[in-house]
């Protein structure tokens, strides 16, 4: 028999109409693009060194106030928690922002970063918006609404994941092999590609939505924190995949996560056992 989903299982399920949350995350995301773009490659981009050794720059910190701003003025009673300002607010209804997801590549001029914005009612993120507007792409979803890109008509587009159901036909990104050594898993990373038909590593945001698309069977990265994959959630699982940390827990806070098409999902998770036995 099978048990249903648990209240905080990213497949609990959702009876609520999150349409009009959906249309402010896609106003956030359209505010938060115009601020990023404003300085992006900029050379007199001001750069600073967080204290964990991370790039933060001024646009970040602009991206996150516009967002805020917005938040506190039309959702006061909803709690925020970003990357840039920390958490305030109501947990139970949290938004759940990076600014920008691959500060890095800012800096650097290469235009593949993004902002991610996530609703999250009772824990699990029930909205997701993923904008790049530096290559003009914008992926979107909530519970019960679907998931959605724009072509370049400006039409939206649905997202299914692949329909692929075996490890040697996958296509997979494992972010940086830099993630996967810090935590001792680079053994586990060999073995992964050795058993998979491509792999790659796209980084951020964008190998998340390649796979809400269905170009993509996995993704998988270590050293995330909860604004770093928040939005992947809604999207992928309205898209027909699943997402969860690397041991399989409905969680965002286990500092990893891997996405699938739902049909490889327990067999990527086998793959990736700690003590390397596949079921």
């Amino acid at each position: 028999m099978i048990s249903s989903p648990s209240m905080n299982s990213f497949d609990a399920p959702f009876d609520g109409d999150l349409s009009a949350e959906l249309a402010l995350a896609l106003r956030l995301a359209d505010a938060a693009d115009a601020v990023s773009m404003a300085r992006f490659d900029a050379a007199d981009l001001d750069i600073q060194i967080k204290p964990d050794a991370t790039y933060v720059t001024e646009a970040d910190l602009a991206t996150e106030r516009a967002i805020r701003d917005i938040l506190e003025a039309e959702r006061p009673e909803d709690g925020i928690f970003g990357e840039e300002f920390g958490s305030s607010g109501n947990a139970a209804r949290e938004w759940i922002i990076d600014p920008i997801d691959g500060t890095a590549n800012y800096l650097k001029g290469i235009p593949m970063w993004a902002t991610l914005i996530a609703l999250a009612i009772d824990g699990v993120p029930r909205v997701g918006v993923v904008s790049q507007p530096a290559i003009g792409r914008r992926w979107w979803g909530a519970t019960g609404l679907g998931a959605w890109t724009a072509t370049p008509s400006g039409t939206p587009t649905r997202l299914r994941v692949s329909e692929i159901d075996s490890l040697e036909k996958s296509s997979i990104s494992f972010q940086s092999i830099e993630q996967w050594d810090e935590v001792g898993r680079v053994d586990d990373l060999i073995r992964l590609t050795r058993a998979v038909w491509r792999d790659r590593g796209y980084g951020d945001a964008w190998p998340y939505m390649l796979l809400a698309e269905g170009r993509l069977e996995m993704v998988a990265e270590f050293g995330v924190k909860e604004y770093d994959v928040a939005p992947y959630v809604p999207i992928l699982h309205e898209a027909g995949g699943r997402f969860t940390a690397v041991d399989g827990s409905h969680t965002l806070s286990d500092r990893s996560g891997i996405a699938t098409n739902g049909i490889l999902h327990d067999a990527f998770i086998d793959l990736l056992r700690d003590d390397g036995s596949a079921s």
